[in-house]
């Protein structure tokens, strides 16, 4: 089983920036197809950004030219830097992966969330 943590939530003003990571662990997997998605009080969760193993990403449209998704596939590590942070940015923010273990593709293997606070 692949364990995701994410990290680097926090309170920042509008305007401001963090970077969220997200590090997978376990045994003999290999990652897949990477995102983060974010849910806001009385929301669905949403797709914010993802990225393939070989570096594709794609990209809310609510998020384009502010977030940046990128990933570091030797620390098994996905990253976002969030830029020009607004209030309707605020949500619980969490990693998502697809990936194989044993031979087994594997989808939807989450983080616990990291919350994110834009204040106005």
């Amino acid at each position: 089983q692949v364990q995701l943590v994410e990290s680097g939530g926090g309170l920042v003003q509008a305007g401001g920036s963090l970077r969220l990571s997200c590090e997978a662990s376990g045994n003999k997997f290999s990652l897949n197809t990477m995102g983060w998605y974010r849910q806001a009080p009385g929301k669905q969760r949403e797709l914010v950004a993802d990225i393939t193993t070989g570096g594709r990403t794609n990209y809310a449209d609510s998020v384009k030219g502010r977030f940046t998704i990128s990933r570091d596939n030797a620390k098994n590590t996905m990253y976002l830097q969030m830029n020009s942070l607004k209030p309707a940015d605020t949500a619980v923010y969490y990693c998502n992966a697809d990936y194989i273990i044993w031979g087994v593709v594997y989808h939807n293997a989450w983080g616990q969330g990291t919350q994110v606070t834009v204040s106005s």
